[in-house]
């Protein structure tokens, strides 16, 4: 019993002098949400080619990366192949989008430039800024819309194309979140 005890005495000893490793915090996860519709739903006519005149919708987002010194929004509708080919339709695309920013409000202006710096190149409609969803009758598109966190500004302007914004992005990106959106013109 004497050699039992020690051998407890001592295990709980080494086990003392062993420090406790602390958990790491979990990394921080991008995330993309908005207060005009959630995740997976329909898009309200507002901001789809259905209104006249359609808007942006409001776009926010947490757990940005340490680091980030600005954001890339691609928008775009994947169940297009565009001529045969791998391209889609480009809905929306704005770069430059301040680090500190937390959101972009519902109907952001369709012009090359914002005040703040941000970007917005042309869409596949030929126009800078939003072009609302605006799918054929009958069939649901989803609408993507990607939110990169960079960890610097791009070198571009609004005559970029999304290779090339993409291409800048590439080595950059410390974190993205997807959010999306369906649409289909009704019959």
């Amino acid at each position: 019993m004497p050699r039992f005890r020690s051998l407890l005495l001592g295990a709980l000893l080494l086990s003392a002098a062993v420090p406790v490793l602390a958990q790491a915090p979990a990394p921080k996860r991008l995330g993309l949400s908005s207060t005009s519709f959630a995740d997976g739903a329909v898009i309200p006519d507002k901001y789809t080619q259905a209104s006249p005149s359609p808007v942006s919708p409001e776009l926010s987002w947490t757990g940005v990366p340490d680091g980030t010194q600005s954001f890339a929004l691609i928008m775009h509708d994947p169940d297009v192949a565009m001529q045969k080919t791998t391209a889609d339709v480009l809905h929306w695309m704005a770069f430059n989008i301040p680090g500190t920013a937390t959101a972009l409000p519902e109907g952001v202006p369709n012009v090359a430039t914002l005040p703040d710096g941000t970007v917005q190149p042309l869409n596949t409609g030929k126009k800078n800024g939003f072009m609302g969803s605006g799918a054929g009758c009958c069939v649901y598109h989803h609408y993507t819309w990607e939110l990169y966190a960079l960890d610097t500004k791009l070198n571009l302007g609004p005559d970029a194309t999304r290779d090339q914004v993409l291409a800048a992005m590439n080595g950059h990106i410390l974190g993205k979140a997807v959010l999306v959106g369906r649409f289909h013109k009704p019959a």
